[in-house]
């Protein structure tokens, strides 16, 4: 049946198809099967999403035609991410190499990146920022590139996620103006301040954990989960980041499904829900002077986390 296959097209519509079929989760980068399938084949070819419709009649040779429909049983059988697959995804526009040493770049902060953080940004002079809990450098090299006139510091406890942001840093050709840093939060960062910290922590709980779909098992325990409520490393970023923020610094923080529970346990604390194209993602800003005034009860909450191991 699939010697009938040739075009790029032809194994774009039968990759769709099969993983139609198979009940597949789609949540890393994107939500439906035309578009896994694509990412897929157009990226174990190399090349771009915006590919120009002309090149989709393309015929393939009998490596790539075979690559392909090896890659499309994987994604099937073991239910590997296709960024695992083909080893790249995109994010705000740009390529990142992407692998097991991170999770897969999928967060709503790429459209804040976009829209120059307009408007919370507006005005504001930003030199330094910090993309905190890095994973595979997406969001700080993404604001580097947008933003020539920043430096950006790239902070993650894992090694491992460090060295793949550190090959992107190096795909993208920033050195000169960013840096990766081993922290673990705060902890790694003395002495430095930022006029812009954006942070896409893990905000996963453990009953939520426990229950996700087995592409997600790929990726990094520790980059997804954060205890019962799934605020134990907000809460941390919450009660630090004063310090690590000039005068009129922001912080933008991404927590998904515990928005809620966050609301419920700081209820005084100014927190300015934004909004996406698609509605309200879960990510909060918060302005240094109210994290100031808002600090012992920000601090109880964070102490009366469990430490971590």
């Amino acid at each position: 049946m699939t010697a009938e296959l040739a075009s790029i097209i032809d194994f774009i519509r039968y990759a769709a198809s099969r993983f139609a079929a198979a009940d597949l989760t789609f949540g890393h980068s994107h939500d439906n099967p035309i578009d896994e399938a694509t990412h897929l084949v157009l990226g174990s070819l190399h090349l771009p999403p915006d590919l120009p419709p002309a090149y989709a009649a393309g015929k393939l040779v009998q490596a790539e035609r075979t690559r392909i429909l090896e890659l499309i049983e994987r994604r099937i059988a073991e239910r590997v991410p296709v960024a695992y697959l083909v080893g790249e995804t995109w994010f705000a526009g740009m390529q990142f190499k992407s692998d097991r040493r991170a999770l897969v770049p999928r967060s709503p902060i790429a459209e804040l990146i976009e829209s120059g953080f307009a408007p919370w940004l507006d005005g504001r002079p930003v030199e330094t920022a910090l993309d905190l809990c890095t994973g595979s450098g997406c969001i700080g090299i993404a604001m580097a590139a947008y933003n020539p006139d920043w430096r950006v510091d790239l902070a993650d406890i894992d090694a491992d996620a460090l060295a793949l942001a550190g090959e992107n840093i190096g795909r993208h050709q920033l050195g000169d103006r960013v840096l990766a840093i081993r922290s673990d939060l705060f902890g790694g960062l003395q002495g430095r301040r930022y006029d812009l910290i954006v942070s896409n922590p893990p905000y996963v709980t453990n009953a939520e954990y426990a229950a996700l779909p087995a592409e997600y098992a790929h990726e990094p325990k520790r980059g997804l989960a954060a205890g019962e409520d799934g605020l134990d490393l907000c809460l941390r970023i919450l009660d630090d980041a004063a310090g690590h923020l000039t005068e009129h610094g922001l912080l933008i923080v991404e927590v998904g499904e515990s928005e809620r529970a966050l609301g419920a346990l700081l209820p005084g604390l100014p927190l300015v829900w934004l909004e996406f194209k698609v509605g309200a993602m879960g990510v909060f800003a918060v302005e240094r002077a109210d994290l100031l005034e808002h600090a012992a009860a920000i601090h109880a909450a964070a102490e009366s986390r469990p430490k971590p191991a």
